[in-house]
C-alpha cells in the first residue's frame, strides 16, 4: 500500500481527513469524515460520514479506572495507549465503509485520543510546580492501518507555552460559525460543558471560552448506580422528568468552588469524577431524596452552570445558544436551560450541522490546520502566552 507523505498532501486542493475524539463520557469513538479545502480563514469543511465506535462495558470500565487517578502503572497506561491506538484505527475503517469509500483514499487523520489525567493548574513535583496532561491512544497504530499522516496529542503545545491545554474546539468554532451580523454561543454537553462566544465579525482575541462545569458526567454516573449498571446515562432525561429539583441540594452543588473561578479555565474527571458523585449522593441521602430527585437536581446544575455562565458573561450576551454534544439529545436538560436563559436554546441540528459529530470535525479540521503549519491555538481563550501550531505529526 503506498503510504501518503506530508508533499503529496499539500499539494492537494481538497483532503478527506478523518477527526477521531473520545470523550469523557468514555461512551465510544466518534470518527468524522470530513472534507477540507484551505487552511485559516480560507478553510472550507463539510461533513460526510460519521459514526460513534461503541466501547464495550469492560472498555468503559478500564478508560474510567485508569481515568480515576487512583489505579494503572506504567505497563498498564503502555497496554491501554496502544489498544486504543487499534481501535481508533478500526473506528476509522469503520466511517469509511459507512461512507462507501477505500481507507485508502484518506488523506490525514487527527486523534484527540483519551484524556486519562489533566493537570492545568499546577502541582509539587520534584520541587517545582508542573503542569501536565496525559492523552492515550498510540498514533502510529493509526497512521500503519490507514498508511497517511496521523495527527494526535494536541494539548501539549498549548500547555507549553503557558496554556491551559483546553478547550480547544474554539479555533475550529470560529473558523465555522464567525458572523458579520450576530453574536454566536456555542455550547457543548459531553462529559464536561464548554462554552464559546463569539461576538459579532470577532478576531480570534475576542473569543471567549471556557469550560462551564459538568456536562453529562455526574448524570451518566448516577444513572449507572441508580440502574445498578444498567444503564450509562438518563435517556432523554426520563429519570430527571420524573422528579423535582430539591433547592437545598442544589445550593450544595452550586458551592462547588470550580464555579466561582475566572477564566482561563478547563475541568474534567479529576474534579466531577467519582469523588464528587460520592459526595453529591451523601448529601442527599442526608435529605432522605429519592433517586429521580436527585436526577432532577443533579440536571439542573448542569442546566444552572450553563445558564449561569452565559448570563455572567462580561463579552456580549449571544443572541441564540448552539447545543451540540450528548447533552443536546437530553430533553429535560434542554428545556430547563431554555428556561433559564433570555435568547433561542437550539440544537447544532437548527443551523445544519450534526450536534454528535461537533468534537470528532473539529480535530479533523485542527489536523489539517497542523500540517499546513497554521495556528491552531487561541491563547486567549487556553491563557498561553501565544499562539502555536498544536498537534505531533506520526507519519
Amino acid at each position: 500500500m503506498y503510504r501518503k507523505t506530508l508533499s503529496d498532501i499539500l499539494s492537494k486542493p481538497e483532503l478527506l481527513v478523518i477527526g477521531l475524539m473520545s470523550g469523557t463520557s468514555a461512551d465510544g469513538m466518534d470518527a468524522a469524515l470530513v472534507r477540507i479545502s484551505g487552511t485559516g480563514t480560507a478553510l472550507k469543511a463539510s461533513l460526510v460520514s460519521f459514526l460513534t465506535l461503541p466501547y464495550t462495558g469492560q472498555e468503559r470500565d478500564e478508560i474510567l479506572r485508569l481515568a480515576s487517578g487512583n489505579s494503572g502503572g506504567s505497563r498498564d497506561l503502555a497496554l491501554f495507549s496502544f489498544w486504543l491506538g487499534s481501535f481508533s484505527a478500526k473506528a476509522c475503517l469503520a466511517v469509511c465503509e459507512k461512507a462507501g469509500i477505500s481507507p485508502d483514499t484518506v488523506d490525514l487523520v487527527g486523534s484527540h485520543g483519551q484524556t486519562l489525567w489533566h493537570i492545568p493548574e499546577g502541582e509539587s513535583y520534584l520541587g517545582q510546580s508542573v503542569r501536565a496532561t496525559l492523552q492515550a491512544g498510540e498514533a502510529s497504530q493509526i497512521a500503519e492501518a490507514l498508511s497517511c499522516p496521523v495527527v494526535s496529542d494536541f494539548r501539549v503545545r498549548d500547555m507549553a507555552a503557558g496554556g491551559q491545554g483546553a478547550p480547544l474546539v474554539p479555533y475550529t468554532e470560529w473558523l465555522l460559525y464567525r458572523s458579520e451580523e450576530n453574536c454566536m454561543g456555542l455550547q457543548n454537553i459531553g462529559g464536561i460543558g464548554n462554552l464559546t462566544v463569539i461576538p459579532r465579525a470577532a478576531s480570534p482575541s475576542q473569543v471567549f471560552a471556557f469550560d462551564t462545569g459538568p456536562g453529562n458526567m455526574i448524570l451518566d454516573r448516577l444513572a449507572e448506580i441508580f440502574s445498578e449498571g444498567k444503564l450509562h446515562m438518563d435517556p432523554g432525561g426520563q429519570m430527571a422528568a420524573q422528579g423535582t429539583p430539591d433547592p437545598e441540594l442544589l445550593a450544595f452543588l452550586l458551592s462547588d468552588p470550580y464555579l466561582s473561578r475566572k477564566p482561563p479555565k478547563t475541568t474534567g474527571r479529576e474534579h466531577y469524577g467519582e469523588a464528587f458523585v460520592q459526595a453529591l449522593l451523601k448529601k442527599a441521602e442526608d435529605l432522605s431524596l429519592t433517586h429521580e430527585s436527585i436526577m432532577a437536581t443533579s440536571t439542573l446544575f448542569t442546566a444552572r452552570t450553563i445558564g449561569d455562565a452565559v448570563t455572567g458573561l462580561s463579552s456580549p450576551m449571544p443572541e441564540k445558544l448552539l447545543v451540540g454534544g450528548g447533552g443536546s439529545h437530553n430533553l429535560t436538560l434542554m428545556t430547563m436551560l431554555q428556561d433559564l436563559l433570555p435568547i433561542p436554546v437550539l440544537r447544532q441540528e437548527d443551523a445544519g450541522y450534526d450536534s454528535d459529530a461537533k468534537e470528532a470535525v473539529a480535530f479533523a479540521i485542527l489536523a489539517s490546520e497542523c500540517i499546513h503549519g497554521t495556528c491552531n491555538s487561541m491563547p486567549g481563550v487556553t491563557g498561553a502566552s501565544h499562539s502555536v501550531v498544536m498537534g505531533k505529526i506520526s507519519l
